[in-house]
Protein backbone atom coordinates (compact mmCIF):
# COMPACT_ATOMS: atom_id res chain seq x y z
CA UNK A 1 0.00 0.00 0.00
CA UNK A 2 1.23 3.52 -1.36
CA UNK A 3 0.68 5.74 1.66
CA UNK A 4 2.49 8.50 3.47
CA UNK A 5 1.58 10.59 6.73
CA UNK A 6 3.89 13.70 5.51
CA UNK A 7 2.73 15.79 2.44
CA UNK A 8 4.75 18.89 1.66
CA UNK A 9 4.03 22.76 0.90
CA UNK A 10 2.19 23.00 -2.27
CA UNK A 11 4.84 24.48 -5.23
CA UNK A 12 2.34 26.61 -7.33
CA UNK A 13 4.23 28.31 -10.23
CA UNK A 14 2.00 31.00 -11.50
CA UNK A 15 4.92 32.62 -13.57
CA UNK A 16 6.70 32.38 -16.65
CA UNK A 17 10.32 33.30 -18.19
CA UNK A 18 9.77 35.58 -21.26
CA UNK A 19 11.73 38.39 -22.49
CA UNK A 20 13.88 38.81 -19.56
CA UNK A 21 11.11 38.82 -17.00
CA UNK A 22 8.99 37.09 -14.62
CA UNK A 23 5.77 37.33 -16.19
CA UNK A 24 2.36 36.80 -14.44
CA UNK A 25 0.50 33.92 -15.59
CA UNK A 26 -3.65 34.47 -15.96
CA UNK A 27 -4.89 31.50 -17.64
CA UNK A 28 -5.74 27.75 -16.98
CA UNK A 29 -3.61 25.79 -14.50
CA UNK A 30 -2.59 22.41 -14.42
CA UNK A 31 -2.38 20.86 -11.35
CA UNK A 32 0.96 18.68 -10.33
CA UNK A 33 0.50 15.43 -8.37
CA UNK A 34 2.86 12.88 -6.74
CA UNK A 35 2.97 9.17 -7.72
CA UNK A 36 2.82 9.06 -4.02
CA UNK A 37 -0.81 8.72 -2.38
CA UNK A 38 -2.80 9.81 0.78
CA UNK A 39 -2.92 7.70 3.75
CA UNK A 40 -5.39 10.00 5.16
CA UNK A 41 -6.98 10.51 1.29
CA UNK A 42 -5.93 7.19 -0.35
CA UNK A 43 -5.69 9.94 -3.98
CA UNK A 44 -2.23 10.93 -5.04
CA UNK A 45 -1.07 13.94 -2.87
CA UNK A 46 -1.33 17.22 -4.45
CA UNK A 47 2.06 18.84 -5.31
CA UNK A 48 1.27 22.18 -6.66
CA UNK A 49 0.18 23.46 -9.96
CA UNK A 50 1.88 25.10 -13.52
CA UNK A 51 0.65 26.89 -15.88
CA UNK A 52 -1.50 25.43 -19.03
CA UNK A 53 -0.29 27.54 -22.15
CA UNK A 54 -0.80 27.13 -25.42
CA UNK A 55 0.12 28.18 -28.65
CA UNK A 56 0.33 31.35 -28.82
CA UNK A 57 2.08 31.98 -26.15
CA UNK A 58 4.59 29.44 -26.99
CA UNK A 59 5.11 32.11 -30.28
CA UNK A 60 5.10 34.47 -27.77
CA UNK A 61 8.12 33.09 -26.32
CA UNK A 62 9.80 32.01 -29.89
CA UNK A 63 9.26 35.72 -30.84
CA UNK A 64 11.69 36.82 -27.72
CA UNK A 65 14.19 34.11 -28.49
CA UNK A 66 14.31 35.70 -32.23
CA UNK A 67 14.69 39.08 -30.99
CA UNK A 68 17.24 38.22 -28.34
CA UNK A 69 19.54 36.35 -31.05
CA UNK A 70 18.78 38.98 -33.63
CA UNK A 71 20.12 37.45 -36.60
CA UNK A 72 23.55 36.76 -34.64
CA UNK A 73 23.85 40.41 -33.56
CA UNK A 74 21.89 40.40 -30.06
CA UNK A 75 24.19 41.32 -27.49
CA UNK A 76 24.60 37.59 -25.70
CA UNK A 77 25.35 35.93 -29.69
CA UNK A 78 28.43 38.39 -29.58
CA UNK A 79 29.47 38.48 -26.13
CA UNK A 80 33.44 37.11 -25.71
CA UNK A 81 32.77 33.56 -24.54
CA UNK A 82 34.98 34.93 -21.07
CA UNK A 83 31.57 36.57 -20.51
CA UNK A 84 28.87 34.04 -21.12
CA UNK A 85 31.41 31.82 -18.47
CA UNK A 86 30.71 34.28 -15.84
CA UNK A 87 27.01 33.78 -16.31
CA UNK A 88 27.49 29.86 -15.94
CA UNK A 89 29.43 30.38 -12.67
CA UNK A 90 27.18 32.76 -11.17
CA UNK A 91 24.48 30.17 -12.10
CA UNK A 92 26.27 27.49 -10.33
CA UNK A 93 26.54 29.52 -7.26
CA UNK A 94 22.96 30.03 -7.00
CA UNK A 95 22.25 26.66 -7.66
CA UNK A 96 23.90 25.61 -4.68
CA UNK A 97 21.81 27.71 -2.54
CA UNK A 98 18.73 25.96 -3.57
CA UNK A 99 20.16 22.04 -3.06
CA UNK A 100 17.87 21.24 -0.12
CA UNK A 101 14.85 22.19 -1.92
CA UNK A 102 15.38 20.76 -5.69
CA UNK A 103 16.59 17.70 -4.35
CA UNK A 104 12.91 16.84 -2.05
CA UNK A 105 11.01 18.37 -4.73
CA UNK A 106 12.26 15.73 -7.33
CA UNK A 107 11.99 12.89 -4.39
CA UNK A 108 8.20 13.70 -4.24
CA UNK A 109 7.21 14.24 -7.88
CA UNK A 110 9.26 11.36 -9.89
CA UNK A 111 9.70 9.17 -6.48
CA UNK A 112 13.59 9.02 -6.98
CA UNK A 113 15.13 8.02 -4.08
CA UNK A 114 16.96 11.13 -1.77
CA UNK A 115 20.34 9.64 -2.33
CA UNK A 116 19.57 9.46 -5.83
CA UNK A 117 18.07 12.75 -6.12
CA UNK A 118 21.08 14.53 -4.20
CA UNK A 119 23.30 11.90 -6.88
CA UNK A 120 21.76 14.40 -9.45
CA UNK A 121 22.00 17.75 -7.90
CA UNK A 122 25.76 16.75 -7.08
CA UNK A 123 26.31 15.59 -10.51
CA UNK A 124 25.14 18.58 -12.30
CA UNK A 125 27.60 20.73 -10.52
CA UNK A 126 30.18 18.50 -11.29
CA UNK A 127 29.13 18.66 -15.13
CA UNK A 128 28.77 22.61 -14.56
CA UNK A 129 32.12 22.79 -13.37
CA UNK A 130 33.41 20.66 -16.37
CA UNK A 131 31.66 22.49 -18.68
CA UNK A 132 33.44 26.04 -17.48
CA UNK A 133 36.92 24.28 -17.44
CA UNK A 134 36.51 22.81 -21.28
CA UNK A 135 34.81 26.09 -22.12
CA UNK A 136 38.19 27.67 -20.92
CA UNK A 137 40.37 25.73 -22.72
CA UNK A 138 38.89 26.72 -25.88
CA UNK A 139 38.90 30.32 -24.73
CA UNK A 140 42.88 29.56 -25.00
CA UNK A 141 42.70 27.94 -28.20
CA UNK A 142 40.33 30.94 -29.68
CA UNK A 143 43.51 33.46 -28.76
CA UNK A 144 46.06 31.34 -30.88
CA UNK A 145 46.21 32.05 -34.47
CA UNK A 146 47.49 29.13 -36.98
CA UNK A 147 49.91 29.89 -39.80
CA UNK A 148 49.99 27.21 -42.58
CA UNK A 149 52.00 28.06 -45.82
CA UNK A 150 51.01 31.96 -46.41
CA UNK A 151 47.74 32.03 -44.80
CA UNK A 152 47.21 32.88 -40.82
CA UNK A 153 43.78 31.95 -39.78
CA UNK A 154 41.95 32.98 -36.28
CA UNK A 155 38.91 30.07 -35.62
CA UNK A 156 35.76 30.41 -32.93
CA UNK A 157 33.09 29.17 -32.30
CA UNK A 158 30.20 30.64 -33.09
CA UNK A 159 26.50 30.41 -32.53
CA UNK A 160 24.05 28.19 -34.49
CA UNK A 161 20.65 30.70 -33.62
CA UNK A 162 17.28 29.39 -31.61
CA UNK A 163 17.13 26.23 -29.63
CA UNK A 164 14.15 24.65 -28.94
CA UNK A 165 15.38 22.42 -25.93
CA UNK A 166 12.90 20.02 -24.62
CA UNK A 167 13.83 18.46 -21.79
CA UNK A 168 12.93 14.63 -19.82
CA UNK A 169 11.52 13.44 -16.65
CA UNK A 170 13.72 11.15 -15.43
CA UNK A 171 16.67 13.41 -14.96
CA UNK A 172 15.26 17.06 -14.99
CA UNK A 173 18.25 18.49 -13.80
CA UNK A 174 20.69 16.75 -14.73
CA UNK A 175 20.23 15.74 -18.47
CA UNK A 176 18.54 18.99 -18.93
CA UNK A 177 21.48 21.41 -18.02
CA UNK A 178 23.42 19.24 -20.62
CA UNK A 179 21.43 20.28 -23.22
CA UNK A 180 20.32 23.82 -21.90
CA UNK A 181 24.09 24.85 -20.56
CA UNK A 182 26.23 24.29 -23.56
CA UNK A 183 23.74 25.80 -25.91
CA UNK A 184 23.71 28.89 -23.51
CA UNK A 185 27.12 28.70 -23.18
CA UNK A 186 27.78 28.74 -27.17
CA UNK A 187 25.50 32.03 -27.40
CA UNK A 188 22.48 30.85 -28.73
CA UNK A 189 19.03 31.74 -27.51
CA UNK A 190 16.97 29.05 -26.18
CA UNK A 191 13.14 28.44 -25.39
CA UNK A 192 12.78 25.75 -22.93
CA UNK A 193 9.86 23.21 -22.61
CA UNK A 194 10.39 21.16 -19.39
CA UNK A 195 9.05 17.35 -19.30
CA UNK A 196 5.31 17.05 -17.44
CA UNK A 197 6.49 15.25 -14.69
CA UNK A 198 9.79 16.67 -12.51
CA UNK A 199 8.39 20.05 -13.57
CA UNK A 200 8.11 21.91 -10.03
CA UNK A 201 11.98 22.61 -9.88
CA UNK A 202 11.32 25.41 -12.57
CA UNK A 203 9.51 27.32 -9.63
CA UNK A 204 13.16 27.93 -8.33
CA UNK A 205 15.45 27.55 -12.17
CA UNK A 206 13.15 30.68 -13.72
CA UNK A 207 14.68 32.92 -11.27
CA UNK A 208 18.00 31.70 -10.85
CA UNK A 209 17.83 31.85 -14.76
CA UNK A 210 16.69 35.64 -14.83
CA UNK A 211 19.35 36.63 -12.85
CA UNK A 212 21.96 35.29 -14.89
CA UNK A 213 21.25 35.69 -18.63
CA UNK A 214 20.50 38.79 -20.28
CA UNK A 215 16.43 39.19 -21.49
CA UNK A 216 15.22 36.99 -24.17
CA UNK A 217 18.27 34.87 -23.56
CA UNK A 218 16.59 31.58 -22.46
CA UNK A 219 12.13 31.81 -22.30
CA UNK A 220 10.72 28.67 -20.53
CA UNK A 221 7.34 27.80 -21.02
CA UNK A 222 4.92 25.28 -19.84
CA UNK A 223 2.40 22.89 -21.77
CA UNK A 224 1.83 19.74 -23.49
CA UNK A 225 4.79 18.99 -25.74
CA UNK A 226 2.84 17.51 -28.44
CA UNK A 227 0.48 20.96 -29.03
CA UNK A 228 3.02 23.24 -28.61
CA UNK A 229 6.59 21.74 -29.93
CA UNK A 230 5.35 21.02 -33.65
CA UNK A 231 3.66 24.38 -33.82
CA UNK A 232 7.17 25.83 -33.14
CA UNK A 233 8.68 24.19 -35.98
CA UNK A 234 6.34 24.79 -38.67
CA UNK A 235 7.39 28.10 -38.13
CA UNK A 236 10.98 27.37 -39.63
CA UNK A 237 12.09 30.00 -36.91
CA UNK A 238 14.09 26.92 -34.49
CA UNK A 239 17.44 26.66 -35.86
CA UNK A 240 18.14 23.79 -33.36
CA UNK A 241 15.93 21.08 -31.50
CA UNK A 242 17.56 19.60 -28.64
CA UNK A 243 15.78 16.97 -27.24
CA UNK A 244 16.36 14.14 -24.74
CA UNK A 245 12.96 11.54 -25.17
CA UNK A 246 11.90 8.92 -28.03
CA UNK A 247 12.65 8.49 -31.72
CA UNK A 248 9.40 8.67 -32.70
CA UNK A 249 9.04 12.47 -30.93
CA UNK A 250 11.65 13.34 -32.55
CA UNK A 251 11.12 11.96 -36.23
CA UNK A 252 7.66 13.46 -35.95
CA UNK A 253 9.27 17.18 -34.91
CA UNK A 254 12.52 16.89 -37.26
CA UNK A 255 9.98 15.83 -40.37
CA UNK A 256 7.65 19.48 -39.58
CA UNK A 257 10.57 21.93 -40.06
CA UNK A 258 9.55 23.72 -43.60
CA UNK A 259 13.67 23.58 -44.04
CA UNK A 260 14.98 20.97 -42.74
CA UNK A 261 18.47 21.28 -44.40
CA UNK A 262 18.34 24.17 -41.55
CA UNK A 263 17.64 22.52 -38.83
CA UNK A 264 20.15 20.86 -36.48
CA UNK A 265 19.47 18.36 -34.56
CA UNK A 266 20.71 16.83 -31.02
CA UNK A 267 19.21 14.29 -29.49
CA UNK A 268 19.37 11.80 -26.61
CA UNK A 269 17.15 8.84 -27.20
CA UNK A 270 15.76 5.62 -25.91
CA UNK A 271 18.01 2.38 -25.67
CA UNK A 272 17.63 -1.33 -25.19
CA UNK A 273 21.09 -2.04 -23.79
CA UNK A 274 21.96 -5.41 -23.12
CA UNK A 275 24.47 -7.52 -20.64
CA UNK A 276 26.07 -10.37 -21.59
CA UNK A 277 27.01 -13.25 -19.33
CA UNK A 278 29.73 -14.86 -20.10
CA UNK A 279 30.19 -18.69 -19.24
CA UNK A 280 33.91 -17.75 -18.17
CA UNK A 281 32.73 -15.00 -15.65
CA UNK A 282 33.34 -13.47 -11.96
CA UNK A 283 29.38 -14.71 -11.58
CA UNK A 284 29.02 -12.48 -8.40
CA UNK A 285 30.23 -9.09 -9.81
CA UNK A 286 27.65 -9.96 -12.92
CA UNK A 287 24.77 -10.11 -10.47
CA UNK A 288 26.03 -7.43 -8.56
CA UNK A 289 26.02 -5.15 -11.71
CA UNK A 290 23.45 -6.24 -13.84
CA UNK A 291 21.26 -6.00 -10.39
CA UNK A 292 22.21 -2.30 -10.21
CA UNK A 293 22.34 -1.68 -14.29
CA UNK A 294 18.52 -2.72 -14.41
CA UNK A 295 16.90 -1.46 -11.33
CA UNK A 296 18.52 1.67 -10.41
CA UNK A 297 15.53 4.43 -10.48
CA UNK A 298 13.37 1.42 -11.12
CA UNK A 299 15.12 0.64 -14.61
CA UNK A 300 13.96 4.70 -15.65
CA UNK A 301 17.73 5.53 -17.11
CA UNK A 302 18.59 5.10 -21.21
CA UNK A 303 21.44 3.41 -20.06
CA UNK A 304 19.68 1.08 -17.66
CA UNK A 305 20.40 -2.92 -18.71
CA UNK A 306 17.51 -3.45 -20.45
CA UNK A 307 17.98 -7.77 -21.89
CA UNK A 308 20.25 -10.34 -20.30
CA UNK A 309 21.73 -12.41 -22.12
CA UNK A 310 23.14 -15.37 -19.80
CA UNK A 311 24.96 -18.28 -21.06
CA UNK A 312 23.29 -21.58 -21.24
CA UNK A 313 25.65 -23.26 -18.90
CA UNK A 314 25.32 -20.88 -15.94
CA UNK A 315 21.90 -19.84 -17.09
CA UNK A 316 20.53 -22.01 -13.93
CA UNK A 317 22.47 -20.57 -11.07
CA UNK A 318 22.67 -17.11 -12.10
CA UNK A 319 18.44 -16.91 -12.39
CA UNK A 320 18.63 -18.56 -9.27
CA UNK A 321 20.87 -16.03 -6.85
CA UNK A 322 19.63 -13.05 -9.47
CA UNK A 323 15.88 -13.48 -8.16
CA UNK A 324 16.27 -13.78 -4.48
CA UNK A 325 18.55 -10.31 -5.06
CA UNK A 326 16.10 -8.84 -6.73
CA UNK A 327 13.15 -9.99 -4.02
CA UNK A 328 15.59 -8.73 -1.46
CA UNK A 329 15.39 -4.75 -2.65
CA UNK A 330 13.79 -2.89 -0.36
CA UNK A 331 10.41 -1.45 -1.63
CA UNK A 332 8.60 2.22 -0.44
CA UNK A 333 8.96 5.44 0.06
CA UNK A 334 11.54 7.85 -1.68
CA UNK A 335 12.47 9.57 1.56
CA UNK A 336 13.11 5.76 3.67
CA UNK A 337 16.71 4.59 4.37
CA UNK A 338 17.87 1.95 2.12
CA UNK A 339 14.84 1.87 -0.27
CA UNK A 340 15.77 0.70 -4.13
CA UNK A 341 12.57 0.33 -5.54
CA UNK A 342 9.61 3.41 -5.33
CA UNK A 343 6.56 3.96 -7.27
CA UNK A 344 6.79 5.43 -10.69
CA UNK A 345 5.74 8.87 -12.04
CA UNK A 346 3.80 8.23 -15.22
CA UNK A 347 0.21 7.42 -14.69
CA UNK A 348 -0.07 4.92 -17.57
CA UNK A 349 3.00 3.18 -17.14
CA UNK A 350 1.58 0.27 -14.42
CA UNK A 351 -0.50 -0.51 -17.21
CA UNK A 352 2.07 -0.41 -19.76
CA UNK A 353 4.28 -2.47 -18.15
CA UNK A 354 1.74 -5.23 -17.18
CA UNK A 355 0.94 -5.59 -20.80
CA UNK A 356 4.71 -6.47 -21.54
CA UNK A 357 4.42 -9.09 -18.86
CA UNK A 358 1.43 -10.61 -19.91
CA UNK A 359 2.52 -11.13 -23.29
CA UNK A 360 5.53 -12.82 -22.28
CA UNK A 361 4.13 -15.09 -20.28
CA UNK A 362 1.60 -16.12 -23.29
CA UNK A 363 4.52 -16.94 -25.18
CA UNK A 364 6.04 -19.24 -23.08
CA UNK A 365 7.93 -17.03 -19.89
CA UNK A 366 7.71 -17.11 -16.85
CA UNK A 367 7.90 -15.03 -13.48
CA UNK A 368 11.27 -16.65 -11.84
CA UNK A 369 11.20 -14.14 -8.59
CA UNK A 370 8.43 -14.52 -5.69
CA UNK A 371 7.69 -10.66 -5.90
CA UNK A 372 7.14 -10.87 -9.63
CA UNK A 373 4.01 -9.26 -11.39
CA UNK A 374 2.63 -7.84 -8.59
CA UNK A 375 1.65 -4.23 -9.03
CA UNK A 376 -0.07 -1.82 -6.34
CA UNK A 377 -1.37 1.63 -8.47
CA UNK A 378 1.88 3.35 -9.04
CA UNK A 379 4.06 0.73 -7.74
CA UNK A 380 5.47 -1.89 -10.08
CA UNK A 381 7.28 -4.40 -8.11
CA UNK A 382 10.89 -5.21 -9.74
CA UNK A 383 9.82 -8.89 -12.09
CA UNK A 384 12.29 -11.20 -13.63
CA UNK A 385 11.08 -13.16 -16.71
CA UNK A 386 13.07 -16.04 -18.46
CA UNK A 387 13.20 -17.45 -21.03
CA UNK A 388 12.36 -14.63 -23.43
CA UNK A 389 12.33 -15.26 -27.03
CA UNK A 390 12.58 -12.87 -30.03
CA UNK A 391 8.59 -13.40 -30.75
CA UNK A 392 7.97 -11.63 -27.47
CA UNK A 393 7.59 -7.64 -26.93
CA UNK A 394 9.80 -7.30 -24.06
CA UNK A 395 12.85 -8.59 -26.43
CA UNK A 396 12.66 -5.85 -27.89
CA UNK A 397 10.68 -2.73 -26.70
CA UNK A 398 12.31 -0.36 -24.37
CA UNK A 399 10.40 -1.12 -21.00
CA UNK A 400 11.61 1.74 -19.24
CA UNK A 401 10.81 -0.13 -15.71
CA UNK A 402 11.41 -2.47 -13.42
CA UNK A 403 11.10 -5.21 -15.55
CA UNK A 404 14.29 -8.02 -16.26
CA UNK A 405 13.91 -10.38 -19.03
CA UNK A 406 16.59 -12.70 -19.32
CA UNK A 407 17.15 -15.02 -22.19
CA UNK A 408 19.40 -17.99 -22.65
CA UNK A 409 22.12 -18.07 -25.62
CA UNK A 410 24.96 -20.65 -26.57
CA UNK A 411 26.66 -18.91 -29.39
CA UNK A 412 28.00 -15.32 -29.54
CA UNK A 413 26.69 -15.15 -32.98
CA UNK A 414 22.80 -14.88 -31.52
CA UNK A 415 23.98 -11.65 -29.68
CA UNK A 416 25.60 -10.60 -32.55
CA UNK A 417 22.06 -10.91 -34.75
CA UNK A 418 20.25 -9.40 -31.96
CA UNK A 419 22.15 -6.56 -31.70
CA UNK A 420 22.14 -6.12 -36.09
CA UNK A 421 18.59 -6.30 -36.06
CA UNK A 422 17.97 -4.00 -33.42
CA UNK A 423 16.63 -0.18 -33.53
CA UNK A 424 19.49 0.75 -31.17
CA UNK A 425 22.74 0.97 -30.32
CA UNK A 426 23.94 2.42 -27.23
CA UNK A 427 25.85 0.52 -25.26
CA UNK A 428 26.11 -3.06 -23.74
CA UNK A 429 27.92 -4.56 -20.99
CA UNK A 430 30.27 -8.05 -21.25
CA UNK A 431 31.02 -10.15 -18.24
CA UNK A 432 33.88 -12.50 -18.75
CA UNK A 433 37.53 -13.06 -16.59
CA UNK A 434 39.10 -13.87 -20.40
CA UNK A 435 39.08 -10.58 -22.18
CA UNK A 436 42.03 -11.89 -24.05
CA UNK A 437 39.87 -14.26 -25.89
CA UNK A 438 37.13 -12.44 -26.39
CA UNK A 439 38.52 -9.41 -28.45
CA UNK A 440 37.45 -10.40 -32.21
CA UNK A 441 34.28 -10.87 -30.18
CA UNK A 442 34.09 -7.04 -28.68
CA UNK A 443 35.90 -5.81 -32.03
CA UNK A 444 32.28 -6.86 -33.40
CA UNK A 445 30.38 -5.54 -30.90
CA UNK A 446 31.95 -2.52 -31.36
CA UNK A 447 30.76 -2.18 -34.65
CA UNK A 448 27.05 -2.54 -33.35
CA UNK A 449 26.70 0.05 -30.13
CA UNK A 450 29.25 3.18 -28.39
CA UNK A 451 30.09 1.95 -25.45
CA UNK A 452 31.30 -1.79 -24.66
CA UNK A 453 31.42 -1.81 -20.57
CA UNK A 454 33.75 -4.68 -19.49
CA UNK A 455 32.78 -6.23 -16.12
CA UNK A 456 30.56 -3.17 -14.95
CA UNK A 457 27.03 -1.82 -15.81
CA UNK A 458 25.98 0.63 -18.39
CA UNK A 459 26.68 3.79 -17.62
CA UNK A 460 26.91 7.48 -18.83
CA UNK A 461 29.51 8.99 -16.86
CA UNK A 462 32.26 10.52 -16.52
CA UNK A 463 30.47 13.31 -17.94
CA UNK A 464 33.84 13.85 -20.00
CA UNK A 465 33.40 10.05 -22.16
CA UNK A 466 31.73 10.19 -25.16
CA UNK A 467 28.21 10.09 -24.63
CA UNK A 468 26.03 9.33 -28.26
CA UNK A 469 24.37 6.19 -30.24
CA UNK A 470 23.72 4.42 -33.35
CA UNK A 471 20.74 4.01 -35.26
CA UNK A 472 17.57 5.58 -32.93
CA UNK A 473 19.30 5.76 -29.87
CA UNK A 474 20.61 9.39 -30.51
CA UNK A 475 22.13 11.94 -32.25
CA UNK A 476 24.97 13.83 -31.94
CA UNK A 477 27.00 13.37 -28.83
CA UNK A 478 26.50 14.72 -25.21
CA UNK A 479 29.73 14.60 -23.44
CA UNK A 480 31.27 17.73 -22.26
CA UNK A 481 33.27 18.56 -24.69
CA UNK A 482 31.05 17.13 -27.64
CA UNK A 483 27.70 18.93 -26.60
CA UNK A 484 29.82 22.62 -26.75
CA UNK A 485 31.12 21.85 -30.46
CA UNK A 486 27.41 20.06 -31.35
CA UNK A 487 25.59 23.96 -30.43
CA UNK A 488 28.29 26.04 -31.94
CA UNK A 489 30.30 25.61 -35.71
CA UNK A 490 33.18 26.94 -36.42
CA UNK A 491 33.86 30.27 -37.64
CA UNK A 492 37.20 31.38 -39.73
CA UNK A 493 38.51 34.53 -40.43
CA UNK A 494 42.15 34.00 -42.64
CA UNK A 495 44.21 36.10 -43.99
CA UNK A 496 47.17 36.08 -46.96
CA UNK A 497 50.38 36.74 -45.62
Amino acid sequence: MLSTNNTPKETNITKYLYNGKLEIWTGEFRKVFSPIYSKQTSNPILLGSVPDMGQSQAMKLLASAENSYDKGRGVWAISALEERVKSIIKLKELLLSKKDKLVNLLMWEIAKTKQESAMEFDRTIVYLEDTITEAMRLVDTFGKPQIIGDIKMFSQKSPLGVVLCIGPYNYPLNETFCLLIPALLMGNSVIFKPAEQGILIMDSLMEIYNECFPKGVINVFFGKGENLAPALLKTGKVDVLALIGNSKTANKLNHLHPKPNRLKTILGLEAKNIAIISNDCDIDIALKEVLLGSLAFNGQRCTAIKLVFVHKDIVEEFNSKFSQLVDSLVIGMPWEEGVKITPLPQEKKPAYLLSLIEDAQKIGATIINKKGGNIDRTLVYPTVLYPVSADMRIYNEEQFGPIVPISPYNDEQEILDYLVDSDYGQQLSLFTNNINDKLDFVNMLRNQVCRININTKCQRGPDIFPFTGRKDSAVDSLSVGDSIRAFSIDSLVSVKL
